[in-house]
């Protein structure tokens, strides 16, 4: 579960970018924050049935330390990120104890 992205490519569609905006108030420099600050990621269950393909959740902090969680996919080598927004109480106590047990 442990993943470091120091050189990450991102892949984004104007659409997504305004949608994380307007809905979650996550500017998309934020979403690529947290790949560079050692993210929790994990797999999202069911996403390869659902949208074929592979998606993952990265849990992690910006450089402000605000945590977020984004869903995502890789394509082409880049990180394409779906969904951005704060973490749930249930996440951050993921997140946090992720954190402590892997040494992150």
């Amino acid at each position: 579960m442990k993943t470091t992205f120091h050189q990450a490519a991102f892949e984004w569609d104007e659409r997504n970018i305004s949608k994380n905006w307007e809905k979650h108030k996550v500017k998309y420099t934020e979403s690529e924050e947290i790949f560079l600050n050692n993210p929790v990621i994990a797999d999202i269950e069911k996403s390869k049935i659902l949208y074929h393909e592979d998606r993952k959740a990265a849990y992690g902090a910006t450089d402000a330390g605000r945590l977020i969680f984004v869903a995502f996919t890789v394509r082409n080598n880049k990180i394409r990120v779906i969904s951005a927004r704060d973490m749930s109480r249930k996440e951050r106590s993921f997140y946090e104890e992720t954190k402590k047990a892997t040494g992150l």
